[in-house]
């Protein structure tokens, strides 16, 4: 039985797939994109967050703690007795088996809403045994299963869950390759390569763009979006995201600094769908969240 790294599982989930569903984020990522909404996700080994806007500093933690604060071994102590729930340690071991019956308790909703099960992360492909054995456990119990990946990984890997997958999300951060380096800190030649054999598989892919002003805005960004997927293959629904500030708490809760980008304006995000879907001849579905 595979174990794995698992920050957090999240049920009746409506934004990581078709119908209901429940998402499974896994630990570690081999991008750091600068607009990151899962922070916590990016360090493999779990991690302490201390959230401030909680805390009423009564000390408890600091008593309850074997070393006083003075350094921390992640026991978990000071997030068992903290009556604010200031304190929390991100990411634990599971087993595929354990991960699994958190699933089955959703299954009632899978078949009524066309739902299932999604694995992201962080990147969930960086767990690729863990990963691949709770497909297989999905498929032989018929449910419904999908990963979130960037797919910044070899194509030998992602092609050896393809068997066990029925839908791929796929996030495409940037197209320019040198605003992909700087905001990511990783060429996507890897990533778009991937896209592109997996679009000749016999697979259902789902296209996600997070829309950060300033960065991947334009109108040149999403030419070239829809030049690469005219000349390699449409998916079977293309969805741009845009960017929010519902993470930025958990960048002050792991010490990290917090990203300053804008919002999309309302109009702006109804353009950039209207011309990807015009570009595109109107073959796919385009929509916005």
């Amino acid at each position: 039985m595979q174990t794995g790294i698992v920050f957090d599982i999240q049920h009746n989930s409506f934004v990581d797939g078709p119908g209901i569903r429940t998402s499974v984020f896994m630990k570690g990522c081999n991008l750091h994109c600068s607009w990151c909404h899962n922070p916590e996700s990016q360090r493999f080994a779990p991690e302490l967050m201390v959230f401030q806007n909680k805390c009423t500093h009564c000390g408890k933690c600091e008593k309850i703690c074997p070393h006083h604060q003075s350094e921390c071994d992640l026991c978990g102590s000071c997030a068992d007795y903290c009556p604010n729930d200031a304190r929390k340690i991100c990411g634990a071991e599971y087993t595929s088996e354990a991960i699994m019956e958190e699933i089955r308790k959703d299954r009632i909703f899978y078949s009524a809403s066309g739902g299932g099960v999604t694995f992201s992360g962080g990147e969930c492909m960086l767990q690729l045994d863990f990963l691949r054995e709770l497909l297989m456990l999905c498929r032989h119990e018929h449910i419904h299963t999908a990963i979130d990946t960037a797919g910044n990984v070899p194509y030998a890997d992602l092609e050896s869950v393809l068997p066990w997958t029925d839908l791929i999300l796929y996030d495409i951060k940037v197209m320019d390759p040198n605003t992909h380096k700087q905001h990511t800190g990783s060429s996507n030649r890897e990533i778009l390569r991937n896209l592109e054999k997996l679009l000749k598989a016999d697979v259902s892919i789902w296209i996600r763009m997070p829309v950060i002003p300033g960065v991947n805005d334009s109108d040149d960004e999403i030419k070239q979006l829809a030049e690469f997927l005219t000349r390699n293959g449409i998916p079977d629904k293309i969805e741009l995201l845009p960017y929010h500030r519902m993470g930025e708490h958990k960048y002050q809760a792991t010490g990290r600094k917090i990203p300053v980008f804008e919002i999309p304006a309302d109009e702006k995000m109804a353009h950039l769908n209207q011309l990807l879907q015009s570009l595109l001849g109107n073959r796919k579905e385009v929509s916005g969240i």
